[in-house]
């Protein structure tokens, strides 16, 4: 499906009129957080990136929209939108939609891309870190506030910011499917910070110092919270709980690892091979492997 689209930036009022009313589908009617017409295209026009992927009869399928600015003296991207019609997901338009953003920003000598994302959504995490080759170093708490929005009931809105620094040969190669995460049986022997089934997490364990670790999250959150709301709230205790210690010890989140029930975030300790810190953040990366 996603192929038989073209994707470029939207080029006249009623085609961000579109967006505005995709974003509604997407988010829910009435959607608060709604990016009007106007911002979208004075982002185009001012070195931003609002776009959409459009089928032969002109209808939307899917959009991304950021924002670029400078942050601690350089120019970074910040995607702060991306969507995909409810039913067609899952097909590869949101890949293609990233990878479309970086092309252009990349063609513009734009290097850096900030987002952020749900923590709990395993779907979204592993696109990013298996796909994309992004690293994160950074949790925020409720960064948008409570929402309107039927995907953020109850939960509210924690974020891990992505960093995908574009042009480094990480990213080139999971892009290409040249390189591959970890795989669960090379890792699995690893410290976890919460035990416990998905049932009942305990209280993370905030004394861990070997240099690498696993943070397990729940792998299907929109089902938890249909089925037990309390249970997901917990979990977004807990794991909120621990990532704001290990990151603040000096942790960076490196990959993320599915599995049925529980996946895993693998944090390493900044300074330990692989861990991204001093690994430059484009040009050649002094080792090969995931880990």
């Amino acid at each position: 499906m996603s192929h038989g689209l073209t994707l470029r930036p939207f080029r006249d009022l009623e085609e961000y009129r579109a967006c505005a009313r995709f974003q509604e589908e997407v988010w829910g009617e009435g959607f608060s957080e709604t990016v009007s017409p106007a911002i979208l295209m004075i982002a185009n026009r001012l070195g931003g990136l609002a776009a959409g992927a459009f089928d032969q009869e002109g209808d939307l399928h899917g959009f991304v929209f950021g924002l670029t600015g400078v942050e601690e003296g350089e120019i970074v991207h910040w995607s702060d939108m991306l969507a995909v019609r409810p039913g067609e997901r899952d097909r590869g338009l949101g890949t293609r939609l990233k990878h479309y953003q970086r092309e252009v920003l990349l063609g513009r000598g734009i290097r850096r891309m900030r987002w952020t994302f749900d923590p709990l959504q395993g779907r979204n995490a592993h696109v990013n870190f298996a796909k994309l080759g992004i690293y994160t170093r950074e949790y925020q708490t409720n960064l948008y506030g409570e929402t309107d929005s039927p995907l953020h009931r109850g939960v509210g809105t924690d974020r891990l910011v992505a960093c995908w620094p574009m042009d480094a040969e990480r990213v080139v190669r999971r892009m290409k499917g040249q390189e591959r995460g970890p795989r669960w049986e090379e890792i699995q022997g690893l410290p976890r910070i919460i035990s416990g089934p998905l049932a009942t997490p305990t209280a993370p364990d905030l004394d861990c110092a070997e240099p690498r670790l696993l943070l397990p999250v729940p792998e299907d959150l929109d089902r938890m919270m249909a089925q037990d709301m309390e249970l997901a709230i917990r979990w977004r205790e807990v794991t909120r709980e621990a990532f704001l210690h290990y990151f603040d010890d000096g942790y960076v989140a490196r990959e993320f690892i599915r599995g049925p029930s529980l996946s895993h975030y693998f944090l390493v300790r900044e300074g330990e091979k692989g861990a991204g810190a001093r690994e430059p953040e484009s040009g050649p990366a002094p080792s090969s492997t995931a880990l």
